[in-house]
């Protein structure tokens, strides 16, 4: 299983990163690139607790629900988000990618951290959940545009 946390996965992400085109088509969806790509930043953002998102009554907090979703079940096309992943506007295409990147890579130097904050949707996460989830957050969105 990928993980944010191995080098070589997070670096295969950047260089994906820069093979995305702000006007690449969805394979499925509602977002456009560039608001796929202000989505996964937020994401990060949220995961490092930058930006703060409303908790969600929800099962995927119970185990072992939450670990198959992160771990084994395929990531389903079309779920809702959290409505504060969705408000910030797109900006300069260079900007948005430059953010990203800065993003994935604060999040991938943050391993040893103990104090995560808890996801909208999961709750309270280890190290290793936040690794795994976020790889395959970003692995999802970049194949909704080919990348």
């Amino acid at each position: 299983m990928k993980s944010i946390w191995q080098s070589d996965a997070c670096e295969e992400l950047l260089a994906r990163a820069e093979q995305l085109q702000p006007t690449a088509p969805a394979q499925w969806g509602k977002f456009n690139c560039p608001r796929m790509l202000t989505h996964v930043t937020d994401g990060l953002r949220m995961a490092t607790g930058e930006l703060q998102v409303a908790p969600k009554k929800t099962p995927l907090k119970f185990t072992p629900i939450k670990q198959l979703v992160i771990y084994w079940l395929p990531f389903p096309k079309g779920v809702p988000t959290a409505p504060e992943l969705l408000s910030r506007s797109p900006g300069e295409w260079a900007a948005e990618i430059k953010q990203f990147q800065e993003a994935l890579r604060k999040f991938a130097a943050d391993s040893e951290r103990r104090d995560w904050p808890e996801h909208p949707a999961f709750g309270k996460l280890t190290a290793k959940d936040w690794g795994v989830l976020i790889y395959r957050h970003i692995d999802h969105h970049f194949k909704q545009f080919g990348v």
